[in-house]
C-alpha cells in the first residue's frame, strides 16, 4: 500500500482537486533546477510513495540540478542515476548512454523495479523515443524537460538519432504538446510544468486522487511560443 509522503500526508478536509492543481505554489530548489523540488515533494504528499525508489538520466554528477538529490540526500530515497559523459563517476552515477534500444535492458541490469516512485529523463534530445521505448516498467511519477519554443498545441519532436549530443542549440527534446500525446498514450495525465525552466510532470493515471481534474494544456505552462525553434538550421522536426 501506498504510505503518507515526504511532508505529511494528504491533508484532511482539504479538496483532493485542488492540491494537484496548486503545484506552482509548492516550487522550490534545493538542488534542482527551478523548482521541481517542491513540486516533487508536494505530489508524493498527495499520492505517496511506495519504495522511495528513483531513475534519473542524465543525472551530470548527481547533484547539479538534480530532480533527484532532495529525495536521495535528505529524505532518505534510493535508486539509479546514470549519465553519458565524463561527470559520471561510476560510483554514485553510472557511465550509460541511454538509447530507445537499450533503456529496457539497463533498467534490468541495474535491478530497476518494475513499478517505482519517480523517473528523470533529461537528455536534450531522444527524450521522447527513449520514454517512449520504456516497457514492462511503470514509474508512478515522470518529470521530463521538454522543448518550449513552439506553440502550445504543436506536437513534435527531433527525429530519433541513436547518436545524439546536443549542441546547446534549440534543436533538442520534443515539444511539451509531443510529450503530453505520449503521456495519454502510456496512462499518464500532464500535472504541472515550471513556471521558470522546461520540466513537465505528469502522474500515472492509476495513481491519480478520484477527484483529480486534468487540465488543459494551456492551464498547466507558461510558455506559448508560436514558431519553430529559430536555431534549428533548417534540421527537421517530426510530427507525432
Amino acid at each position: 500500500m501506498p504510505r503518507p509522503g515526504l511532508l505529511s500526508g494528504p491533508e484532511p478536509g482539504r479538496g483532493k482537486r485542488v492540491v494537484l492543481s496548486d503545484l506552482r505554489n509548492y516550487e522550490s530548489s534545493t538542488y534542482s533546477q527551478c523548482g521541481e523540488d517542491g513540486v516533487l515533494q508536494r505530489i508524493f504528499q498527495v499520492i505517496g510513495t511506495r519504495g522511495e525508489y528513483f531513475v534519473e538520466f542524465g543525472a551530470w554528477d548527481g547533484c547539479h540540478l538534480s530532480n533527484t538529490a532532495n529525495l536521495r540526500i535528505n529524505h532518505g530515497w534510493r535508486g539509479l542515476l546514470m549519465e553519458g559523459s565524463e561527470r559520471a563517476d561510476g560510483e554514485l552515477v553510472q557511465r550509460e548512454f541511454v538509447t530507445a534500444e537499450n533503456v529496457n535492458a539497463l533498467f534490468s541490469r541495474y535491478g530497476v523495479p518494475e513499478t517505482f516512485d519517480l523517473l528523470s529523463i533529461d537528455i536534450d534530445g531522444n527524450d521522447y523515443w527513449v520514454w517512449k521505448a520504456i516497457e514492462g516498467f511503470a514509474p508512478r511519477v515522470v518529470v521530463m524537460e521538454y522543448n518550449i519554443f513552439f506553440a502550445l498545441h504543436t506536437a513534435c519532436t527531433m527525429p530519433y538519432d541513436t547518436g545524439h549530443v546536443w549542441d546547446e542549440s534549440c534543436y533538442h527534446g520534443a515539444s511539451l504538446a509531443a510529450l503530453h500525446k505520449l503521456g495519454i498514450e502510456k496512462g499518464y495525465t500532464l500535472v504541472h510544468a515550471d513556471s521558470w525552466a522546461p520540466n513537465a510532470f505528469f502522474v500515472l493515471n492509476s495513481e491519480l486522487p478520484d477527484e483529480h481534474r486534468a487540465m488543459p494544456i494551456e492551464e498547466v505552462t507558461p510558455w506559448n511560443f508560436q514558431l519553430e525553434p529559430a536555431s534549428a538550421d533548417d534540421r527537421p522536426w517530426v510530427a507525432v
